[in-house]
């Protein structure tokens, strides 16, 4: 199964990357990622060689969830948006413009590891279930909350200039991407049981939720937005990543007051 998800995730990919490149749009790359995940997904279930257990279908209706709500999200954001300055020197260059493509579809290829690996095993019958089903749950209700707090912020013409420092945003610089990473761990924690014959194989599908997590911290996520947000931000910026804790959310740090400089006296 792990071949045919890669095959399936790049099908999608290439099928979307023509028609942007033809177009030269940007409003169906967001659209592309969350439809890979949700095809698959399904295609878990429909590859079943007997009728779905009932967690199988949770497993699946988890994924489906998290997909939906980011994929509407992003989407109503690109079409109110109308560009994705990601793309500025991208669209031009097919050549340049088919690595991010590619990028994506072996992206969800490898986040979906656990499920290549475990779903036609998946069972219910271990207290992991509960601790990875709190953490998906926990993950997905962060995500929509940053989003929804950012979206609002956003809409204020007063916060053109100013960083989110409100909701969540005020505990962490980069809530929503956390609340990504609790669902995929939750979902990796949700499916242990099926790998309890072969540790070896828990530890491979460990590597999706993994890629996931390094992917955001020192690739394409976190840096590419810290560095784009103290170029618009300035001092403001500086200022909010100062107290405010990169990744997970946590007290605001009180700055101590720099010490007044007195002027040397003359002798």
């Amino acid at each position: 199964m792990l071949l045919e998800f890669f095959l399936v995730s790049l099908g999608i990919n290439a099928v979307f990357f023509a028609c942007a490149a033809l177009l030269r749009t940007d409003k169906v790359t967001d659209l592309s990622y969350s439809l890979t995940f949700l095809v698959l997904a399904i295609w878990s279930l429909i590859g079943l060689p007997a009728e779905p257990t009932l967690w199988q279908v949770l497993l699946v209706l988890m994924v489906l969830l998290w997909a939906l709500r980011l994929g509407g999200y992003l989407v109503y954001r690109i079409l109110a948006t109308g560009v994705d300055h990601r793309f500025d020197r991208m669209r031009d260059k097919p050549l340049v413009f088919a690595r991010f493509w590619i990028l994506q579809a072996v992206t969800v290829a490898i986040v979906m590891l656990p499920f290549a690996l475990g779903f036609d095993r998946a069972r219910a019958d271990t207290p992991w279930i509960w601790l990875g089903g709190a953490l998906w749950l926990a993950g997905l209700w962060l995500e929509t909350w940053s989003d929804l707090v950012k979206y609002r912020f956003r809409a204020k013409p007063e916060n053109v200039n100013q960083p989110v420092t409100t909701g969540p945003w005020r505990y962490s610089r980069h809530p929503n991407y956390f609340g990504e990473m609790l669902v995929w761990w939750g979902i990796w924690l949700a499916m242990l049981p099926a790998w309890q014959a072969d540790p070896g194989l828990a530890l491979l599908a460990a590597l999706g939720p993994f890629f996931l997590t390094i992917l955001l911290l020192f690739v394409s996520g976190i840096p590419l937005l810290e560095k784009a947000a103290a170029a618009r931000y300035g001092a403001a910026w500086e200022a909010y990543a100062a107290r405010t804790s990169i990744l997970v959310p946590w007290f605001v740090r009180r700055l101590s007051p720099s010490p007044p400089v007195h002027p040397k006296r003359k002798k």
